[in-house]
């Protein structure tokens, strides 16, 4: 689309915007909704696509059928009001994509997306209201720039054509995208929890455990893994550890005292951290070096109404406060420190991380945002096109 033309896309759009408890219709092309296996996105998006439909949303979510996840698929169709499209080459969906796109109010790319390059140019393209790119990898993303490697779900000219980008990382990495990929709008959209989904529930006898770590493996991990879980159980023999998640390595260097449970599906979590006297999230080291980019996991085990033990990132502060609400360790010693709590200490910290994730880090305290800045950002672009469109006769 050739730039007047882009002028009198926005100008032509109805001057209106849906608010709150309106029909609102979202687009978005994402790398999964369908499989949790091995990725974050799966659940983040279940929940926020959950939210928006009790608003009263139309959602389409189109997502590559890959070799990756199909085998792992635990989800083939959104409630009523989303669709789900599952493609096997972009091709296939590229009209009905391009039709979708023109009627809706906010059409989303993802990170990751596969067909990313092609959605962003559909997307920007099309007379959606608000054009964004979310991503959820944001860290990811600069480091993959900064080691000169090619981003294949970033469109060739960078995000500068977008309306709005959100990413699920804040603090510096915000800056980072306006200068370095050329974001002229950015917000962030932090992770959440779906209370319904995550909460407090029976323990397991098969899943008792002192201390758990959730998450799939990644080698960046390894490092803190090894000094604030596995150094741990070394030095309490006597307790059980527990390790969920998948792609672990046959090299990973096992414990008798440590179990593992291979992939814990979404529907599982609540059992799996319920069984956990206390849990452990370790950063991505890629995400820490940014800071601002608390985990979903986070949230979802303070949900649950587990104890939460942590690695430090920047801006940690901001969503739990610590020390009361979660524990901030860097040392196998003050891992041992933390576990030889009371069951009341760690109780009393655990409620007071959950009475806070629920009321700050919900997906509808997420729509809520999403919705304001939607409304922001449509409004300044409508004025803007107004002004160009005025200023070209």
């Amino acid at each position: 689309m050739q730039p007047a033309e882009h002028i009198r896309a926005k100008v032509q759009a109805p001057c209106t915007q849906p608010s709150a408890g309106e029909s609102m219709r979202v687009v978005v092309f994402g790398l999964t909704v369908s499989s949790a296996w091995g990725n974050g996105h799966a659940t983040l998006w279940r929940s926020l696509i959950k939210a928006m439909l009790r608003r009263g949303y139309q959602v389409t979510f189109f997502e590559r059928d890959t070799p990756y996840y199909s085998p792992h698929r635990d989800l083939t169709e959104l409630p009523q009001g989303g669709s789900l499209r599952l493609y096997k080459e972009f091709d296939d969906v590229r009209e009905e994509a391009r039709r979708t796109l023109a009627v809706a109010d906010l059409a989303l790319c993802t990170s990751f997306c596969p067909d990313g390059r092609a959605a962003s140019e559909l997307i920007l393209g099309s007379r959606a209201k608000v054009k964004g790119f979310y991503d959820l990898d944001t860290p990811v993303t600069l480091a993959s720039l900064d080691a000169g490697e090619s981003v294949t779900y970033l469109p060739a000219r960078g995000l500068g054509d977008f309306d709005v980008v959100l990413s699920y990382t804040g603090g510096r990495a915000l800056k980072a995208l306006r200068e370095r990929l050329g974001a002229r709008e950015v917000a962030t959209l932090y992770g959440w929890v779906d209370p319904e989904s995550h909460f407090p529930a029976t323990p397991c006898a098969e899943l008792r455990n002192t201390l758990s770590y959730l998450g799939t493996y990644a080698a960046d991990r390894q490092r803190a893994l090894k000094t604030l879980f596995l150094e741990p159980a070394a030095r309490l023999p006597e307790q059980w550890f527990l390790i969920g998640g998948a792609q672990y390595p046959e090299s990973f260097p096992w414990r008798e005292n440590v179990g593992f449970v291979q992939h814990v599906p979404p529907s599982r979590h609540p059992e799996f951290f319920a069984s956990s006297r206390a849990t452990l999230n370790i950063t991505r080291s890629t995400m820490a070096d940014y800071g601002y980019c608390p985990s979903g996991r986070l949230f979802e085990a303070a949900a649950c109404g587990v104890p939460l033990i942590s690695d430090y990132f920047e801006g940690l502060e901001t969503f739990f406060e610590l020390g009361s609400e979660l524990l901030c360790v860097s040392t196998a010693e003050e891992v041992v420190a933390a576990l030889s709590l009371s069951d009341a200490e760690l109780g009393r910290m655990a409620l007071a991380a959950r009475e806070r994730v629920l009321e700050e880090d919900t997906a509808e305290r997420r729509v809520d945002e999403l919705e304001r800045v939607y409304d922001r950002v449509y409004r300044g672009a409508f004025a803007a096109a107004e002004t160009e469109a005025a200023a070209h006769g």
